[in-house]
């Protein structure tokens, strides 16, 4: 069984994806800068609508996977909150300024979102060293990692990820993300051997104030993202999963 899990950034995205058969629901805002921590509201709305699991990334700002102590306190209570509204996995990540993991901060958060399943972000993507990384994750007891195989997608990352999946499967879940459409999740899926792909299946929706915009405003300025549930429901129905 392959697991599907949707990059969802709003509460329409979610239900969404879960309408249209994902198994899981990786809940963030901003998709724009590869995704944020979700405001509050969002994540309160979220819990009260969808019955499939939710994990919340927990990104407190876009730019590089870096983090200070300032910033780690902010993850450490956004974790804190995660859990107690009673959410069922948290999605996390960072490195130091060597591309190594940051190994101290990090395992503050694992204290914090202990109970908690844990996924390590495409921080790793940017990672000096890939395969020493995915063995440091999986002696830390984090669950899987979501990665492009380090390259601009999936696609063209399968090297890695067939490595990744060979080497350390046994020991942590390797999720392909990246790039993945309908069209050619079947082809990553066969190339590497993963058993849980990660996608935003996003459309572009227009804004509603589109016929009253000057040229004073840039093409798009204020269109949006969102699940496409079509979409979704397709790539499920390829991968022969129902939720």
């Amino acid at each position: 069984m392959i697991t599907i899990e949707i990059c969802a950034n709003s509460i329409a995205s979610a239900l969404s994806a879960q309408g249209g058969g994902a198994q899981r629901i990786e809940l963030c805002e901003s998709l724009e800068t590869s995704g944020l921590t979700p405001s509050y509201g969002t994540l309160m709305g979220v819990k009260e609508c969808l019955r499939i699991p939710v994990h919340v990334l927990i990104r407190p700002r876009n730019g590089d996977y870096v983090y200070d102590n300032q910033l780690i306190d902010v993850m450490m209570r956004d974790i804190e909150l995660v859990k107690k509204i009673g959410f069922q996995g948290v999605v996390i990540g960072m490195l130091d300024r060597h591309a190594q993991l940051d190994t101290d901060r990090f395992r503050l958060l694992l204290e914090v979102a202990a109970g908690l399943d844990i996924t390590f972000h495409r921080a790793f993507d940017v990672a000096a060293d890939p395969m020493k990384l995915a063995g440091q994750l999986a002696d830390l007891g984090v669950d899987r990692i979501l990665t492009s195989g380090q390259a601009a997608t999936a696609l063209k990352g399968v090297k890695l990820l067939a490595e990744l999946v060979r080497n350390c499967g046994h020991n942590i879940a390797i999720m392909a993300g990246g790039g993945i459409q309908s069209k050619n999740i079947l082809n990553i899926i066969g190339l590497t051997g993963v058993k849980e792909c990660h996608l935003s299946a996003k459309r572009t929706i227009t804004g509603q104030l589109a016929d009253h915009l000057t040229a004073e405003f840039n093409p798009g300025e204020f269109d949006r993202l969102e699940t496409d549930e079509t979409e979704v429901r397709k790539i499920v129905s390829l991968t022969g999963n129902r939720s």
